[in-house]
């Protein structure tokens, strides 16, 4: 069989796999619905099998099989997962205090965990050598290569996600998401891959060992904005998005407390993951630091590190 009708047939079972599962009924998640009220939604299931199955592929055609980058790719697969398909996803619909939980684990937790992977080497591996090529050329034109280095430059990549961030929490448009898939849809693809970005750059897009100590400014800051919008939000007396206001009651909370606590989960576990990833690229700078300080021989024989 060829590598285009193999493609084909696996596309067409994942489809048959994706139509037979039941959808979501619109309606705000009740308690007795919730552990059966999986998403499965077919461009989701498809995303996720599809990109699975290209990490597989092209690990076992590559000799670039590091242990840590191949959990790290399937754990950040593995919240993917859980963040969209599981009842997690509907629930968000009815209580903001687990929205801001499923957005945590999309930017602060999966978002890291995939950049680790490094999945575009195995992706590429995974295509037929034709498709291959022709990825590889179109890669190399400047247009594609510019666009790339803006799209994971630091300051760009920071910029982009602290935009998404702070956009989607304005009341009317934070509102809409509740009342349109696609509009659903747009912001959970505007904070995945803008997370992807930004961590992308700070991983991968290190220019010298300068590069560590750009990662600790770009990593502090994020979690001082990020914390501020959740104190914002935890301190609020008034809710700021009122289409969860007669959602909430069945849950056991107020529409002020579920934001309540939806500005402390950004607060202080979105806080701790930014510092704490702050903390790790500060301890590398200063090892690197070390291992590359330049060392001068002075007249008295004595060799002494530069400063």
């Amino acid at each position: 069989m060829s590598e285009v009708k193999r493609w084909n047939l696996i596309i067409l079972l994942v489809l048959s796999t994706s139509i037979s599962a039941f959808a979501h009924s619109g309606e705000p998640l009740q308690p007795n619905d919730l552990w059966t009220s999986w998403e499965w939604d077919p461009g989701i299931v498809i995303s996720l099998l599809l990109t699975g199955w290209l990490y597989v592929r092209g690990i076992r055609r590559t000799t670039l099989r590091r242990r840590y980058e191949i959990a790290a790719y399937f754990l950040g697969w593995s919240v993917l997962l859980i963040a969209l398909v599981s009842p997690i996803h509907p629930l968000g619909e009815a209580l903001f205090s687990v929205h801001m939980a499923q957005h945590g684990m999309l930017m602060l937790i999966a978002a890291p965990l995939l950049v680790l992977g490094r999945p575009l080497v195995p992706f590429l591996f995974a295509l037929p050598i034709r498709w291959r090529k022709v990825l590889g050329n179109i890669a190399k034109t400047g247009t594609i290569s510019r666009t790339w280095r803006i799209l994971t430059a630091p300051m760009f990549a920071w910029c982009l996600q602290a935009a998404a961030l702070w956009v989607w929490h304005i009341p009317a448009l934070y509102g809409r998401t509740l009342e349109s898939d696609a509009v659903h849809t747009l912001q959970h693809l505007s904070f995945l891959i803008s997370a992807l970005l930004f961590w992308w750059a700070l991983v991968h897009g290190r220019d010298g060992r300068m590069g560590y100590g750009a990662g600790v400014v770009y990593l502090f800051t994020t979690a001082i904005h990020t914390s501020i919008l959740g104190a914002l939000l935890t301190v609020a007396r008034t809710t700021w998005y009122p289409v969860y206001s007669t959602r909430t009651s069945v849950w056991g909370l107020t529409p002020l407390e579920d934001q309540q606590l939806a500005g402390l989960i950004m607060w202080v576990p979105g806080g701790i993951v930014y510092l704490a990833a702050g903390l790790v690229m500060f301890m590398l700078w200063l090892n690197q630091s070390e291992r590359v300080s330049p060392l001068v021989r002075f007249p008295d024989g004595y060799r002494k590190e530069a400063i």
